[in-house]
């Protein structure tokens, strides 16, 4: 399974979001979802696998952490959209800034 088959799923986007915060139990990973223990543990399994995360035991508690290396793919893919996009926004943006000057009287 690639980085992109991983993150295309959406509750495993957003255990990845919430990740971003820093490290959280499994208890709290499933309270910020509103998903069932279970299903959380096997979306944090597909992430684990993927390497998107790690995990380390605290006491009784497994507390998992970001892991970003493997969303370099993920990167390396977007970069020609994001020049796509910038030019774009530039253009937004210059187009905006001509609205905004007085017109000559």
């Amino acid at each position: 399974m690639t980085t992109f088959d991983v993150v295309a799923e959406p509750t495993r986007r957003r255990i990845l979001d919430l990740l971003l915060a820093g490290e959280l139990a499994v208890g709290d990973l499933v309270a910020g979802l509103a998903v069932s223990q279970p299903a959380v543990s096997r979306h944090l399994r597909v992430l684990r696998e993927a390497g998107l995360v790690s995990s380390r035991t605290e006491a009784q508690r497994r507390v998992y952490s970001i892991n970003p290396a493997p969303l370099a793919e993920v990167d390396a893919w977007l970069q020609p959209y994001r020049r796509l996009w910038a030019g774009r926004l530039d253009g937004l943006s210059a187009h905006l800034d001509a609205m905004d000057d007085p017109a000559p009287a």
